[in-house]
C-alpha cells in the first residue's frame, strides 16, 4: 500500500506500469535517478530515473527456462515454450476483447469508475481476475489515466467530458496468464494536438515492437520509439517502463522506452514482455500526486499511452493483444 509522504515507496507499489527510480539497462548498469525521493529497488518491478541518470556498474542479466523456474521474480529473463505461447494468446486477446467492449461505452458523461466496474464484470464472465485488484493495497480493476494524468490514475466518478482523452490498462489473469494491455479512447470530438498525440504514441509504439527479434535489443526498442516522438516534438517519459510479464504480472527484463541501438539486453526467442511508450506533448518530467499512486505531467501537457504484451518469436515477434476486431486505435468505427 502507498507509504505516507517522506516514507520510500518501493517500485513494487504500482499496479500498471513500472514506477521507476532505478532501472538495471542489461548491459551491466544501473540507472541512479539524481535528486528528489528514491523508491527502493524491489524484486517485481523496475525503477529508471525522474532526472538525468548516472550510471554504476551492476551485474548483467541471465536466462532460464521458464518451466524450471520458481514462480517468482528472481532476476533472470524467462524463456518459454510452445504452450505458454498458447496461453498468452488467449489470455492476451481477452484483455483485447474487454478493451474492444470499451469502445461503444466511453462517451461524455460516463465516469471512469464505471468504466472500471465495466471492466471487473468483463472478467468475472470470463473467468478471469483482474490483476490490479488489491494489488499492493490498489483498489481498483484498471488503471485510467485522464489527459494530462501519464498513467496510474484511479478510477472515479468524475464523469468525463467532450474534449477528454482517457487510457485505459486493462490486465487479466486467465487460467493463471496475465493479458496485459492499454489504449486510447477519446470523448467526442478532441483537439487536433490531442488527435496528434495519440497517433505519435500508437506509431512510437508499434515501430519499438517492429525493432524486436532475436538478437537485437532492447535498446533496439526504445531507440525505434524515442527517435520516432522526438522527431514529432514530443517527449517520451523516461519515469516508466514496460516489464516480463507471463505468469507473473511483473517479471524481468525492464523495457526502457528509449535508447541506443546494441545496447541493453539481448533478446531471444521466448521472452515476454510489454511494449508500453508514455508520450507527452510537453516535456518528460512527471510527479506522482498525494495518493501515491496517480502520475501526472509537471507542465500539465496532455500524455498519452499505448500497451501491448508480445512474445519473441524465432524470426520477430508476437503480439498477444492486438484487438480481434481492428480496434487497436482511434478512430473506432464501430
Amino acid at each position: 500500500m502507498p507509504l505516507p509522504p517522506g516514507r520510500h515507496r518501493s517500485a513494487a507499489d504500482s499496479p500498471c506500469s513500472l514506477p521507476l527510480r532505478a532501472c538495471n539497462d542489461g548491459a551491466g548498469r544501473v540507472l541512479l535517478a539524481l535528486g528528489g525521493p528514491m523508491l527502493t529497488l524491489d524484486s517485481t518491478l523496475a525503477a529508471h530515473g525522474r532526472r538525468p541518470a548516472a550510471e554504476v556498474p551492476d551485474t548483467p542479466m541471465t536466462y532460464v527456462e521458464a518451466a524450471s523456474a520458481p514462480l517468482r521474480k528472481t532476476g533472470q529473463i524467462k524463456i518459454h515454450g510452445a504452450a505458454a505461447f498458447e496461453a498468452m494468446r488467449k489470455a492476451g486477446r481477452l484483455a483485447a476483447e474487454c478493451l474492444d467492449m470499451l469502445v461503444g461505452e466511453i462517451k461524455p458523461g460516463i465516469s471512469t469508475d464505471r468504466i472500471d466496474r465495466l471492466v471487473y464484470e468483463f472478467g468475472m464472465d470470463h473467468r478471469a481476475l483482474p490483476a490490479t485488484l488489491m494489488y499492493r493495497g490498489y483498489r481498483k480493476a484498471t488503471c485510467t489515466s485522464v489527459n494530462h494524468v501519464v498513467c496510474h490514475g484511479i478510477p472515479s466518478e468524475k464523469p468525463l467530458r467532450e474534449g477528454d482523452i482517457l487510457n485505459v490498462d486493462v490486465t487479466l489473469i486467465l487460467d493463471h496468464w496475465h493479458g496485459d494491455s492499454s489504449r486510447m479512447y477519446t470523448v467526442g470530438e478532441i483537439p487536433r494536438r490531442a488527435e496528434r498525440l495519440i497517433e505519435a504514441t500508437y506509431e512510437g509504439m508499434m515501430r519499438g515492437i517492429a525493432a524486436i527479434k532475436p538478437g537485437g535489443t532492447t535498446g533496439d526498442i526504445g531507440y525505434a520509439i524515442q527517435s520516432y516522438v522526438e522527431a514529432q516534438h514530443m517527449s517520451v517519459v523516461r519515469d516508466f517502463c514496460g516489464h516480463g510479464v507471463g505468469r507473473l504480472f511483473h517479471d524481468e527484463p525492464n523495457i526502457v522506452h528509449v535508447g541506443r541501438p546494441g545496447e541493453g539486453i539481448v533478446l531471444k526467442p521466448g521472452m515476454f514482455f510489454t511494449v508500453e511508450p508514455m508520450i507527452n506533448l510537453g516535456r518528460p518530467h512527471v510527479k506522482v500526486l498525494s495518493d501515491g499512486w496517480t502520475a501526472v505531467t509537471r507542465d500539465r501537457s496532455l500524455s498519452a499511452q499505448f500497451e501491448h504484451s508480445v512474445g519473441v518469436t524465432s524470426t520477430g515477434v508476437e503480439i498477444f493483444t492486438l484487438s480481434p476486431k481492428g480496434l487497436d486505435k482511434p478512430p473506432y468505427r464501430i
